[in-house]
Order: C-alpha cells, then sequence, then structure tokens
C-alpha cells in the first residue's frame, strides 16, 4: 500500500469521494476526526459504507481506524465494524505487542460471533504515539498474526510531550519524531511486517507531500 487516506466515517459524502481519489487504501476514521457525541452514528455508517462497497471490483483497501483501548471505546467500535468485514483494523496508541494480542482476542471473539473467518481481519498498528509506547517499539513480534504493518503517529506524540512544534523551519521533523520513526522502522523490521510513514496532515499542500514523500 502506497497511499492511505483517512477519512472521517460519519460523513457518506466524503467517504463516497475518496473510493474514486487513487488511494490505495481508505481508513475510515471511528476516533480522532469523530466528536464523542458523534461516535454510535459514525459506526453505523462506517458499518453502512463496508457493506455497500466490499464488494466493488477494483476498489481500494477498507480499513476502520478503532479508539485505542485505554478510551472504553474500542469494543462498539469493533462490534459495529468486524461483522461489515474490513480488511483490517488500524489501532492506534498501541504500547507495544501485548496491546496486540489483546485486540486480537476482541477480533477473534466477534469474527466468530459474526461467521467472519478466523484471521480474515487484520491489523495495523500505530506504534509510537505515546511516550511509553517508545520503548515497546521492538516488542510487536510474534504478537498476532493478525498484524501486517507498524506505523507511526507524530500528532498525538507531540501532544504528549507538551510540544509546540513536531518540525523545524523548513518542515523535516524534530529529533524526538524522527527517533519515533526510526523506533518504527526497526519495529517493523524486527516484527517481519510493513512500515508505514505518517500521516501528512496538511492536505491542501500537495508540493509538501511530494517532498515529504
Amino acid at each position: 500500500m502506497r497511499s492511505l487516506l483517512f477519512v472521517p466515517a460519519d460523513s457518506p459524502r466524503k467517504l463516497d469521494k475518496a473510493m474514486a481519489s487513487g488511494a490505495d487504501a481508505i481508513i475510515v476514521d471511528l476516533e480522532d476526526s469523530i466528536a464523542p457525541t458523534g461516535k454510535e452514528a459514525a459506526r453505523a455508517s462506517a458499518a453502512a459504507f463496508l457493506r455497500d462497497t466490499a464488494g466493488t471490483a477494483g476498489r481500494p483497501r477498507l480499513l476502520v481506524r478503532v479508539n485505542g483501548l485505554r478510551t472504553g471505546l474500542t469494543d462498539p467500535d469493533l462490534d459495529a465494524v468486524i461483522a461489515a468485514r474490513p480488511d483490517a483494523i488500524v489501532f492506534p496508541k498501541a504500547e507495544g505487542g501485548a496491546t496486540v494480542t489483546h485486540l486480537d482476542a476482541k477480533i477473534t471473539a466477534r469474527e466468530a460471533l459474526s461467521g467472519v473467518p478466523d484471521g480474515d481481519t487484520k491489523v495495523v498498528a500505530l506504534a509510537t504515539e505515546t511516550a511509553a509506547a517508545l520503548f515497546l517499539c521492538g516488542s510487536f513480534a510474534g504478537s498476532s498474526s493478525r498484524l501486517v504493518a507498524l506505523t507511526w503517529g507524530a500528532e498525538d506524540l507531540s501532544a504528549e510531550l507538551g510540544a509546540q512544534a513536531n518540525r523545524d523551519a523548513a518542515g523535516g521533523f524534530l529529533d524526538p519524531y524522527r527517533l519515533a520513526r526510526s523506533l518504527c522502522l526497526a519495529g517493523a523490521g524486527a516484527a517481519q511486517v510493513a512500515a508505514i510513514d505518517t500521516v501528512y496532515v496538511d492536505f491542501r499542500d500537495l508540493a509538501g507531500l511530494r517532498r515529504e514523500c
């Protein structure tokens, strides 16, 4: 997957538009782009979108970013979408392999209840969104056969570190975030899964996106 596009789950218009974007994968987002009061409606919208598009010829891969384990919202997110058969779950604020194993158990139970083949739903873990997670990037190996990729996040890590910025004046990442990127790459290598770079947040700056790539 060369390109992944985050789309809020509560916007059918944006989801439909994303299908024609040319992205290799669409990440239907139930986490940061959805207000707390809108979570339930977003889950229903995500499930409906997955059911309507799963059989589309030549479609991009369909992933769902759920809310993290500490929020208490992971279970209702999975309850809503696993039966609709996303290709993978994007797992935010993963803190090492133990949390991926925990998520695996949750997905396994819901696949069984929904008649989805065991192991059908893969996992892409966001490996560096908390300070604690940086020290656990080497622990993903063997955590779950569902794990297919690690990626990393600069925005949530910035908030946890109390940073005013995560990039320098030229647009390059500052040292803590270069470290996070390197640890994600090494963790993915150790786990023998794909390494995926972080999101480019200024979606209107196509020249900047090109430079970043």
